[in-house]
């Protein structure tokens, strides 16, 4: 199973990346399987712990409509992957090296694993432990992206792959506080 292969995925190019490169899921898999339960669990969460406990976290969270903020947050969360395929694909293509489509969308949706399992954090109502949850969970992303990057682009040489991986980087950092930004604003 693919999400089992994650913890593998985050420290190597390798590992995990071989075996799902040999079973070639469709995006529509990684998508229904992975991507979209993960992707639901923050906007359940905010859901969940807002009116619970928000004001314990920042005065005045508590009385939010968090029904509406869990909404606008999963429709920012999959307007972002679609986004972050895209940019994977079009910043490959810049650099030469081949990736299929159907790829820079999988690693779209294998990546921000870590930042979706960290919203489980939420259950404990403690700002500095979430925030450091979702630093510890952001690392992990950007490794996915680095690993994702160099295992499934046939870049010309490592140093082309590296690049690739940085902008990639930069654009995930971006949509990352792009969602925040959206959910503290509202």
């Amino acid at each position: 199973m693919l999400i089992l292969s994650i913890p593998k995925m985050v420290v190597s190019s390798q590992a995990g990346w071989t075996s799902l490169k040999k079973r070639h899921p469709t995006l529509l898999s990684v998508f229904m399987r992975l991507a979209l339960p993960l992707s639901l669990l923050p906007p359940v969460m905010l859901a969940y712990v807002g009116p619970h406990y928000g004001n314990m976290f920042v005065d005045g969270l508590g009385s939010k409509n968090w029904v509406e903020i869990s909404l606008a947050f999963f429709i920012a969360e999959m307007t972002t992957l679609l986004f972050m395929g895209w940019f994977i694909k079009q910043v490959a293509d810049t650099y030469r090296a081949r990736v299929s489509t159907q790829d820079a969308y999988i690693l779209a949706c294998i990546a921000p694993v870590p930042l979706w399992l960290s919203s489980l954090a939420l259950f404990v109502p403690s700002l500095a432990f979430n925030i450091g949850i979702a630093f510890v969970a952001l690392g992990a992303t950007l490794s996915l992206i680095y690993h994702g990057i160099h295992a499934i682009c046939h870049a010309r040489d490592a140093l082309s792959a590296t690049a690739i991986a940085q902008t990639v980087m930069g654009a995930g950092m971006a949509g990352w506080a792009v969602l925040l930004t959206l959910l503290l604003a509202a």
